[in-house]
């Protein structure tokens, strides 16, 4: 009986010992990878991936997929992803589901797209809620179906989710699986655009422009425009630039001091 009691405790102790090194491997990679020593990361982590250790599986597709101390190999990214993804990790779920979505180092496949963004979804990434709503409402991977698309753009929302609160303005601006309401879609453009959402940006100043539930004001309309472009949204400027022709030029001078104001007080004071 002592003997059996002793060869427990020694398996015991050596699996707690093994566990201990484990995670201070993992430790340490996580440790060189804040500092951006990723050569260093992926030296501890590789053996622990191997192993099948999820949290290393995760980085190191991270490491692939953004060539992190390494030569960007989305086909290695992948393969990561997928084998973190299969123990159930939600962002391997949904970094994988951005790869099939957009054919990276997988063929495009947007079924397997939606699988994956559906099995983060249910896990509550945020994410993969938005991206799951976008390919319902395009029918992309699945039948087009608006409500669903919304039920989602919501569920993203309300966890914060930016690209969310301006999928939804979208929705209700034009109606789509939720009654047409101007006013609810300009409450979530704003609150986008107050987060620095060009797209938000520009379909708030187009709502703006043609006052659409809301009095029209070419200036925030130019205000919003001019922010839309410079956080990158190509379509605004030329929106800008047609509706400048409708302006006085004391008009645009204040509408690009209303933008400069926005900008100096970070969204709190936009016009």
């Amino acid at each position: 009986m002592n003997l059996i009691k002793s060869a427990c405790l020694a398996v015991a102790l050596s699996a707690t010992t093994a566990f201990v090194a484990v995670a201070q491997d993992y430790e340490s990679g996580l440790q060189a990878f804040e500092k951006e020593d990723y050569l260093t990361a992926l030296q501890e982590w590789r053996p622990l991936a191997e192993e099948g250790n999820v949290e290393a599986q995760y980085y190191l597709g991270i490491i692939f997929d953004n060539g992190y101390g390494v030569e960007q190999d989305y086909k290695e990214a992948a393969h990561w992803y997928e084998k973190a993804a299969n123990q159930g990790d939600a962002y391997a779920q949904y970094n994988l589901g951005v790869m099939f979505e957009h054919g990276e180092g997988v063929q495009q496949n947007y079924s397997r797209a939606v699988e994956l963004y559906r099995s983060a979804a249910d896990q509550g990434d945020a994410q993969a809620q938005n991206n799951l709503g976008w390919l319902h409402q395009n029918g992309r991977g699945v039948p087009q179906d608006y409500a669903e698309a919304v039920k989602w753009y919501r569920k993203a929302a309300e966890q914060g989710d930016t690209y969310a609160y301006t999928n939804l303005g979208f929705m209700y601006q034009q109606g789509y699986g939720v009654p047409q309401d101007d006013a609810e879609a300009l409450n979530w453009y704003r609150t986008a655009a107050e987060q620095g959402d060009a797209r938000a940006q520009t379909n708030l100043g187009f709502m703006y422009q043609q006052g659409d539930g809301i009095p029209q004001d070419y200036a925030l309309a130019h205000m919003w425009y001019n922010l839309a472009s410079a956080n990158g949204d190509e379509r605004a400027a030329d929106f800008r630039s047609n509706l400048a022709k409708q302006m006085t030029p004391e008009d645009i001078s204040r509408a690009q001091s209303m933008a400069t104001e926005c900008l100096n007080s970070k969204y709190e004071n936009c016009g």
